[in-house]
C-alpha cells in the first residue's frame, strides 16, 4: 500500500490518549488517519461501526482491560492487526498477548518513530519484503548471467543451480510476476548451456578419463554412506524418490527443527535419471551393465516384463560386502500411508541395526499422480505449487513422525534421493519400434529417429555402462524442459504430457540431487 497515495485508517485505543496528540499528528503526516478510544469498550464499538486497517492497544485501561479488549476483537475479527502497547515488562504479559496472536509488542514510553515503524512492518511487509527481494534478484541476475558465460566446472554449476532455486523460492513469496518469468527464462538458459555441459563431459566423466567428475549414483554411497558406518551410532539413510533441490529446501526447516545439518551436498544422476538405473546404481554402487553382468537374474532391461527395482536389498547387501562392511542392516520400501505408519511404530526395532534403509515414494507417486488425475494437477498447476503440496504431504506424513523417532533416538541421519524431475513444455518428435520405452524423457532401442539437436545420444550404450539390448541398440536423452512425442496422435499426446513432471532426461532439476548428512539436535 502506497502511504502517499491514500490515507490509512487506525484505531488507537488509549485512555490517556489526549497525551498522545503529538504522536497522532506525526502519523497522520505520514499518511494516516487515526481515530481515538479511551476504553476497550468504547473500541470495540468502533470496531464494529468502522473498517481499520490496524489496532493501536494500550493494555492498561480502566473498564475491562487491553487483554481483555484483545480476546474479544480476536475472536470476532481474527484477521484485525493489533499492535500491543504497555506498561509492563512482565513476562506473562507479553505471552498472554503473544499467545493472542498480536502483529507487535511496544512498551510505553514510545515515540513517534516506533510507532511509524510498528505500523509500517505490520501493514506493508509483505510488499516491503516482496520490493527488496525484487531488486536484489536484479543485481545478482546480472551476475549468474554472466557466470553463464563463461566455461564453468561442475562445482561452478553447482554455485549456479543453488543461487537459481534460491532465487526461485524466495520470489514464490514476491507477487511480481514479471520478476518471476524473467526468472524461468534465465533458468532455461542455463538449463539449455548445462545440456552442452553433460555432452561434453559425461562419457569421460563415466570412464574416468575427465577430471574432476562429480559423485555419481554408483559412487555416493562409498564416498558418504560407508564412513558414517564406522561410527559408533546408528545410521538412517532415507532415500525419498524423486526429490528435487528445491523440494528438500522447502521441508528443510521442519527436518531442521529436530536436526543439525552436517552436511549439505549435491550429486549427480546418471543417466538416463530413471529409478530403475538411478537407483539400483545408488544401491549396487556399480553402473547399470555392471549390475547386469553381476546379478543376470535380477536385472531387467526396459523390454522385459516385470519389476524393475525389486532386488535393492541383495544389491545393498552385496555393496556393502565389497566394501568390507559386515554391519547389521534393514531395507524398507515404503509405497503407501499404512506402510508408512507400521514402519513409524517399529522404528525402536531398528535401532539395534547398524545401518536402517528406507525409501520412500511419495515424490515419485505425486509426479505420476500428477500426470493422470485431474484433481492432483489441478492442486499443483505450477512449480510453486508443486513444492507446496510436497511440503503439505511431509508435514502430515508418517515420514515426518519417523524422523522424529530417529532424532529422538541420537541417530545420524542422511536425507537423499535417486534422481529429480523437470516440468516439460516442449514436445520432441521421436520415432521408434514397438519395443522402444515409453519414458517420455528417454528413449532406448534399435531404429530410433529423432530431433538431433534435441537429444544428447550415446550411440554405443556400452560407452557409459548401460545395458545394450541388441546390437544397434542406442540411447538418447532429452534436453532442457522437452518430451518426446510420437507423430502418430501426436496433439492429443503433447496437450496431455504438456506441464507435468517427468524424469529421465537431461536437466539441472533431474541430474544435481540433494545429499544431506544430519544428527540429532
Amino acid at each position: 500500500m502506497n502511504l502517499d497515495m491514500e490515507k490509512i485508517n487506525v484505531l488507537w485505543a488509549d485512555d490517556e490518549i489526549d497525551l498522545l496528540k503529538p504522536h497522532i499528528l506525526f502519523l497522520k503526516d505520514k499518511g494516516y488517519e487515526v481515530q481515538a478510544a479511551k476504553s476497550g469498550d468504547e473500541a470495540i464499538e468502533l470496531i464494529s461501526k468502522n473498517e481499520y486497517a490496524c489496532i493501536l492497544l494500550d493494555e492498561n485501561m480502566p473498564g475491562i482491560s487491553g487483554l481483555e479488549t484483545l480476546t474479544h476483537l480476536k475472536a470476532k475479527y481474527p484477521e484485525l492487526p493489533v499492535i500491543m502497547i504497555t506498561k509492563s515488562e512482565e513476562e506473562y504479559v507479553m505471552e498472554d498477548a503473544i499467545g493472542s496472536k498480536i502483529s507487535d509488542y511496544l512498551i510505553k514510553p514510545v515515540n513517534p518513530n516506533q510507532i511509524l515503524l510498528s505500523l509500517k512492518k505490520t501493514l506493508d511487509n509483505k510488499r516491503l519484503i516482496s520490493e527488496k527481494t525484487t531488486s536484489n534478484y536484479q543485481q545478482e541476475f546480472r551476475q549468474i548471467g554472466m557466470s553463464l558465460s563463461d566455461r564453468l566446472s561442475w562445482n561452478e554449476w553447482l554455485d549456479v543451480y543453488k543461487k537459481l532455486v534460491y532465487w526461485e523460492l524466495e520470489l514464490d513469496k514476491s507477487k511480481d510476476e514479471s520478476m518471476i518469468e524473467i526468472l524461468k527464462m534465465q533458468k532455461s538458459e542455463a538449463n539449455k548451456l548445462y545440456g552442452k555441459f553433460i555432452e561434453n563431459n559425461y562419457v569421460g566423466w563415466i570412464n574416468g578419463k575427465t577430471p574432476n567428475a562429480p559423485l555419481f549414483s554408483h559412487t555416493i554411497f562409498k564416498a558418504k554412506v560407508a564412513p558414517l558406518l564406522d561410527k559408533e551410532e546408528t545410521t538412517f539413510v532415507v532415500l525419498i524418490d524423486n526429490l528435487r533441490y528445491d523440494q528438500w529446501k522447502i521441508i528443510q526447516p521442519i527436518v531442521s527443527e529436530y536436526f543439525k545439518i552436517e552436511e549439505e551436498d549435491l550429486y549427480s544422476s546418471i543417466l538416463p535419471t530413471a529409478t530403475q538405473y538411478a537407483r539400483n546404481a545408488f544401491f549396487a554402487g556399480l553402473m547399470p551393465s555392471e549390475i547386469e553382468k553381476r546379478f543376470p537374474k535380477l536385472w531387467l532391461n526396459d523390454e522385459e516384463e516385470g519389476g524393475k527395482n525389486l532386488h535393492e536389498e541383495e544389491l545393498l547387501i552385496d555393496q556393502l560386502k565389497r566394501l568390507g562392511k559386515d554391519v547389521k542392516v534393514s531395507y524398507n520400501k515404503i509405497t503407501n500411508h499404512a506402510a508408512g505408519k507400521k514402519l513409524s511404530e517399529n522404528i525402536s526395532n531398528l535401532l539395534q541395526n547398524k545401518l536402517n534403509v528406507i525409501v520412500y515414494n511419495f515424490v515419485d507417486m505425486l509426479s505420476h499422480a500428477r500426470t493422470e488425475m485431474e484433481v492432483i494437477r489441478e492442486l499443483a498447476d505450477d512449480e510453486k505449487a508443486y513444492r507446496s503440496i510436497t511440503l503439505s504431504w511431509f508435514e502430515h506424513s508418517p515420514l515426518h513422525d519417523i524422523l522424529k523417532q530417529i532424532a529422538a533416538k541420537k541417530c545420524k541421519l542422511v536425507i537423499t534421493t535417486d534422481h529429480g524431475t523437470i516440468k516439460v513444455s516442449e514436445p520432441s518428435k521421436v520415432v521408434g519400434d514397438k519395443n522402444v520405452n515409453t519414458n517420455l524423457r528417454y528413449k532406448q532401442g534399435k531404429s530410433l529417429d529423432y530431433v538431433k539437436k534435441d537429444v544428447f545420444e550415446i550411440r554405443n550404450p556400452a560407452d557409459v555402462f548401460l545395458p545394450k539390448q541388441h546390437v544397434s541398440s542406442a540411447f538418447v536423452f532429452v534436453k532442457e524442459d522437452k518430451f518426446f512425442a510420437y507423430p502418430n496422435n501426436f496433439n492429443y499426446y503433447v496437450n496431455y504430457y504438456r506441464n507435468t513432471f517427468q524424469h529421465g532426461g537431461l536437466s539441472l532439476e533431474e541430474m544435481i540431487i540433494p545429499f544431506i548428512t544430519l544428527s540429532s539436535k
